[in-house]
């Protein structure tokens, strides 16, 4: 029978992927979008705001569709749907008399499979029969980082060979992914995730947990860690050494989403022999030495190398906290799932935030501005520590 769910495991990580084709694709045409359509750059950074704004709202809403259509049919119609919006970026920018609002058009139904695949692809790997759930959790979110990798790379490779003019034809290309898996998702055995005769928690009872909102913080502070220094590390790396933005980016999120990989895939490798809190615990520390070289070495190589290393210390901390909430409460359900993506999302979008508005307010000091955001991992330390008393 366990045999059988090993093709449920591996749609999820292509699902994961695809996330990350739907997250990472289209930020490498912005200046493109710029040159061709004559979009201003005000209105190209509306996209990413759009972007992760429906996954916000599609994580919230899925509560109350999700069960009731089922698990199967949900993640065909997010696959269907990131498969359409990308497909949708070569037709509707020329269609229509706006090109921007064709490009809006296409990222924000590509967003509605990204929140979907947020929310469904981690409970049905957690349902699946397994001797060691957190090891399975850690390998299937390591499956964004590469994915991510994966779509800067080949991305960078095709637009060197054919020219960055040919980009419409790499994004039906990207769209056979989630198409393909949309097909695998129609076969695969999908266990339930509430043992049967029970049912899963709503949110009200979700809500009057206080072990629930110590792991809802966590979650929110997981995606901040990552994301305060991920989305300012290409900046990082051309401030600081003054170096092209191409070797920017492969010194910066290039290294951090490979390193962050490499730390889920050990632990999806060896999780079985390591505790979990522990391993939590020190990636924290980790993160926090991490964020004070960044933000207080005055020497700029340090500080990349420090970006980097952050990038392994938050690799756990996502995948991990998704393990806890598991464990905790067995009964969370969809519900659960659902609101602990949408605390990560929060995260995501209010950790680069506050990096952002502290280092404005302090002259564009982008040092302090990352040093602000120590607050998130020392929040989720604490919030290990914790889950541990309750």
């Amino acid at each position: 029978m366990r045999n059988q769910y090993n093709k449920t495991i591996t749609a999820c990580f292509v699902g994961y992927i695809v996330q990350a084709v739907v997250n990472n694709f289209v930020p490498l045409l912005f200046l493109t979008f710029q040159r061709s359509y004559g979009i201003p750059l005000s209105q190209i950074t509306m996209l990413v705001t759009f972007n992760f704004g429906i996954q916000l709202l599609v994580d919230l809403l899925s509560v109350g569709f999700v069960d009731r259509i089922g698990y199967r049919a949900s993640l065909v119609i997010a696959h269907v749907m990131a498969a359409a919006g990308l497909i949708l970026l070569t037709i509707l920018p020329g269609c229509l008399g706006n090109p921007f609002m064709g490009i809006l058009v296409s990222v924000m139904i590509y967003a509605v499979g990204g929140g979907l695949l947020e929310v469904l692809v981690s409970p049905v790997v957690e349902a699946c029969p397994s001797d060691n759930k957190e090891k399975a959790m850690s390998m299937l979110h390591s499956f964004y980082c590469w994915g991510h990798v994966g779509v800067v790379a080949v991305s960078t490779i095709f637009f060197k060979l054919f020219g960055i003019g040919n980009w419409k034809f790499l994004a039906v290309v990207w769209a056979f992914i989630p198409l393909c898996n949309a097909l695998a998702f129609t076969r695969v055995p999908i266990a339930s995730l509430i043992e049967e005769g029970e049912t899963g928690l709503s949110i009200k009872e979700l809500c009057s947990m206080k072990i629930f909102w110590i792991l809802f913080i966590m979650m929110i502070c997981s995606g901040a860690s990552e994301q305060a220094v991920s989305q300012w590390a290409s900046t990082f790396a051309e401030m600081g050494l003054g170096i092209s933005k191409t070797a920017g980016d492969l010194a910066g999120p290039m290294a951090f989403a490979v390193l962050m990989g490499t730390s889920r895939l050990f632990y999806g490798k060896y999780g079985d022999r390591i505790d979990l809190d522990r391993f939590m615990v020190y990636s924290s520390l980790l993160c926090i030495a991490a964020y004070l070289c960044i933000s207080l070495v005055p020497v700029p190589m340090v500080s990349l190398i420090a970006c980097a290393v952050c990038g392994l210390s938050v690799g756990i901390m996502w995948p991990g906290t998704f393990s806890k909430a598991s464990a905790t409460l067995p009964r969370g359900g969809t519900a659960m799932f659902a609101l602990l993506a949408l605390g990560g999302d929060v995260g995501c979008s209010g950790g680069p935030t506050l990096v952002g508005m502290v280092s404005s307010a302090l002259g564009d000091n982008l040092k302090m501005g990352i040093l602000a955001g120590v607050i998130f991992p020392v929040l989720l330390l604490s919030g290990i520590v914790l889950c541990r008393k309750k």
